[in-house]
């Protein structure tokens, strides 16, 4: 008896711990672990405010999953079998997962398409991956996306971070002087950026660790309790801690929500998506909060 017991329980640990280190695929031809949310089609005047017609008429987003997206800003491609996300970029919006998640680790691929819509023409192309997200869509400047927190995709900015509607978070980066932005580096001390901090919301990467135009980039994100680390083609773009958000301006932890992968003016396309849930942090990475 003594024994089938302890069988079953070495069993039990067994099987718990395949599969908090299985790989869970995201990314099928029919985007079934994902919805999707259209916005607007923004001009580079917009400030913010309710987007209205000529007329002066407010103008409604497009919505979530509508089947109203004649542009086609999110459709699944093949390349060599494997099924590819391609994202138009020329409505604002994301396809945001179905799950919520939290204490994960999180791996993609990404690269660039030729494509740039106005109100980036002239700017850097543009993308992110939004974690933690909670709530309404459109609850940002741009009334594209969720609360949350972003590790950027921008060209020659890949692991940068923004804040995201009400979000803060603390970062190991230089103290910014006089206009600069704090740039990351997992040497230095945390510094408190966000929403009601004296940072309000952007931390630049440590180093560009970008590959060439039109290749393929190995992104990895990883979360727990709060903490979380933006890794480009295995270089450490930054560590984050003490993730949160301002509700009824209360500081509340930001540990846990949905992932969306943002449409933000420029051709993208993604491949490769998978996430597994993790017990703790590796040493490798657990050192770096230390």
């Amino acid at each position: 008896m003594r024994f089938g017991y302890s069988c079953t329980v070495l069993l039990l640990v067994f099987v718990s711990y395949v599969q908090a280190d299985e790989w869970t695929p995201l990314l099928d031809e029919s985007l079934s672990d994902w919805d999707t949310y259209l916005s607007f089609k923004h001009v580079p005047s917009y400030d913010g405010s309710p987007p209205r017609d000529e007329a002066g008429n407010l103008i409604k987003p497009i919505g979530l999953n509508t089947g109203n997206d004649v542009y086609k800003v999110f459709t699944v491609v093949k390349e060599n079998q494997t099924p590819v996300l391609k994202v138009s970029g020329e409505i604002y919006g994301a396809v945001t997962s179905k799950k919520s998640y939290k204490n994960y680790h999180l791996k993609l691929k990404v690269r660039w398409g030729d494509k740039k819509w106005s109100p980036r023409l002239d700017k850097l192309k543009d993308t992110g991956i939004l974690y933690h997200a909670i709530g309404e869509h459109g609850k940002e400047h741009f009334r594209s996306w969720m609360l949350s927190q972003e590790f950027q995709i921008m060209r020659g900015h890949i692991g940068d971070y923004w804040s995201q509607a009400t979000s803060a978070i603390d970062v190991r980066a230089f103290t910014p002087e006089y206009i600069m932005n704090p740039i990351a580096d997992e040497n230095e001390p945390f510094i408190k950026v966000g929403k009601g901090e004296k940072i309000k919301g952007l931390v630049l990467r440590k180093e560009n660790f970008e590959r060439p135009h039109g290749e393929w980039n190995e992104l990895e994100l990883i979360c727990y309790e709060g903490k979380s680390i933006h890794i480009v083609n295995g270089g450490i773009a930054m560590v984050l801690q003490n993730s949160r958000y301002l509700k009824d301006a209360v500081s509340t932890p930001l540990v846990e929500g949905k992932i969306q992968l943002q449409s933000e003016a420029a051709e993208v396309f993604y491949k490769d998506i998978y996430v597994k849930t993790i017990e703790t942090l590796p040493k490798k990475y657990a050192v770096l909060f230390q």
